[in-house]
């Protein structure tokens, strides 16, 4: 997974990325701007999930809208 093509369509994501984690202002994803450690970490304050897990979604998430692409 390239973050880099992430990073760069990060704005075009927001609505996929608020459709699968509702608890996410726009501000806040629109602060992390397609940083994985970030974005990762938004996930845990959140969510309250662990690291492992937290990045076990935010990975899967990306592949899956990358697949479906």
């Amino acid at each position: 997974m390239n973050w880099d093509i992430i990073k760069g369509n990060w704005s075009q994501m927001t609505g996929d990325i608020k459709a699968k984690w509702g608890e996410l202002t726009e501000d806040e994803i629109s602060e992390v701007s397609g940083e994985r450690e970030k974005f990762v970490g938004l996930i845990q304050e959140k969510y309250g999930y662990a690291k492992s897990d937290a990045e076990h979604q935010v990975d899967a998430f990306f592949r899956d809208v990358k697949n479906a692409a």
